[in-house]
């Protein structure tokens, strides 16, 4: 063993070792820094890293933080947040088939990837700049190689100022060496200049800005010296057939193969992705609040149809800003950001229901009075409705809609009630039938307003009101 490779604590030998956990390696710094650690984590099927490969280079390029830069495609999707203490950072990166240039950054790395179909060769060097600037071929003596076999699930960690390049494990084979999501544990991390300080700080940075490319005289002797396992210390990790066997050589030309026609494919298709979420969660309360202004209205009949609606959120901007703000802002959000389900039901019931002379409305039943003429009641000087109160200090706020239909009455309540950070907002209705045909109508719309219609509406208001900028 070389004087460089034991200073590095790297056994260079033909050897195969069997592991039963995770194969990896550890590669130790020249000058007492974080070592390099890989660790093989699982093998993909064949043709998948390429395959994965083009259907994340595709999307990466549609992001609003796109690089493209230095051979390695990049965009930052997870933004750091200084103002609370985080100063983490998570980037998607690429490599293509003609590999990269060696680069470090200032701050520590931790990535998992997925290697190409051809396989990924990780070329590493640790040697300090003192002794990089007395001798350019100190790099190489310090540099040492982890080679990943072909559609494989990989991480890699490594400290500030480690120089590196990830490359195919053959040259001039047109497989792309990986794709990896790559955490930036600390994004001020490391001797950064003032400038790109500054950059980082205004949530601008980019893994371009953020990258060193070797001494011009260094790369020029990289270019003229072979960096082969005789030259580099190597270590090559595999998974389920050992490095070197027939088995592993049958494999890997079988994923090559493989990885050309599935990348060949994904060019067919388009690379689109979908988004769903629940989103805010109207619960469903078996009667109205105790001090719910609904109590007072239709309190001299029967009353044949009734249901409330609660949606809770804690956020201390919109607590402060009062309960009369707050109910102001759902009603113009009701007036102005209906759900467009709703809108569309409303339509089909608008020309079900004209013919026989009843009210109609682009709005959903619940709210559909805020488009009264009436003006003797309005609330903040613009919104017509039956009732209102808010108390003293701001913290509930309520108002009563309703109108007086042929064939039924209906009354909505809507309501906010703050409790230090939490807002507790409820839309509440009561329905009276005149007649035959209101209880036949309400039997016809019973589930879908209690399903849908009144959870839609509440939903899409409190949804409006976290994503505008309220007046006091």
């Amino acid at each position: 063993m070389s004087s460089a490779q034991a200073t590095m604590g790297l056994t260079f030998s033909s050897a195969r070792h069997a592991v039963r956990s995770f194969p990896s390696a550890r590669l130790r710094s020249s000058h007492g820094g974080l070592p390099v650690e890989v660790s093989l984590i699982a093998q993909l099927g064949h043709g998948a890293g390429n395959r994965l490969f083009a259907g994340v280079l595709a999307r990466l390029s549609a992001h609003d933080h796109f690089h493209d830069e230095l051979d390695e495609p990049s965009a930052r999707i997870g933004d750091t947040d200084f103002s609370k203490g985080d100063a983490t950072s998570l980037y998607l990166f690429t490599v293509g088939s003609n590999g990269h240039p060696f680069h470090r950054h200032a701050g520590h790395r931790v990535f998992t990837a997925i290697s190409g179909s051809g396989g990924t060769r990780l070329r590493f060097s640790t040697v300090a700049d003192s002794e990089m600037a007395r001798d350019a071929s100190s790099f190489i003596a310090a540099m040492q190689c982890v080679e990943i076999p072909p559609d494989c699930l990989f991480t890699v960690r490594f400290g500030g100022n480690t120089w590196h390049q990830f490359t195919p494990l053959r040259e001039r084979a047109n497989h792309p060496a990986l794709f990896a999501i790559s955490c930036h544990t600390n994004e001020l991390g490391g001797p950064l200049p003032e400038a790109l300080r500054r950059q980082v700080l205004a949530d601008d940075a980019s893994i371009p800005a953020l990258t060193e490319l070797l001494p011009p005289e260094v790369t020029d002797l990289i270019g003229r010296t072979p960096l082969d396992r005789n030259r580099v210390p190597t270590v090559a990790l595999a998974l389920d057939a050992p490095v070197g066997s027939l088995q592993s050589a049958l494999c890997g030309a079988a994923r090559y193969v493989a990885g050309y026609m599935r990348s060949y494919a994904m060019r067919w298709r388009h690379s689109i992705g979908y988004r769903w979420d629940t989103g805010l969660i109207a619960t469903a309360l078996q009667k109205p609040p105790a001090d719910s202004l609904l109590w007072r209205h239709l309190n001299d009949g029967a009353v044949h149809y009734q249901d409330t609606f609660q949606v809770s959120v804690v956020d201390c901007r919109l607590a402060q800003m009062g309960s009369r703000a707050l109910l102001t802002g759902l009603l113009e959000a009701f007036l102005h950001h209906p759900p467009e389900s709703v809108t569309c039901l409303m339509a089909l019931r608008n020309l079900a229901v004209k013919p026989l002379g009843l009210r109609t409305s682009p709005l959903g039943c619940p709210v559909s009075s805020l488009l009264s003429p009436q003006q003797e009641n309005l609330f903040a000087g613009r919104f017509p409705v039956r009732d209102q109160q808010r108390d003293g200090i701001d913290q509930r706020c309520q108002v009563v809609l309703g109108a007086n239909d042929k064939h039924l009455l209906f009354r909505s309540c809507v309501g906010v009630a703050i409790a230090g950070d939490r807002i507790d907002i409820t839309l509440g209705t009561r329905v009276r039938c005149r007649n035959r045909f209101g209880h036949l109508y309400m039997a016809l719309v019973d589930q879908v307003h209690h399903r849908h219609v009144g959870p839609a509406l509440l939903r899409q208001a409190v949804g409006q009101l976290l994503r505008t900028d309220l007046p006091a």
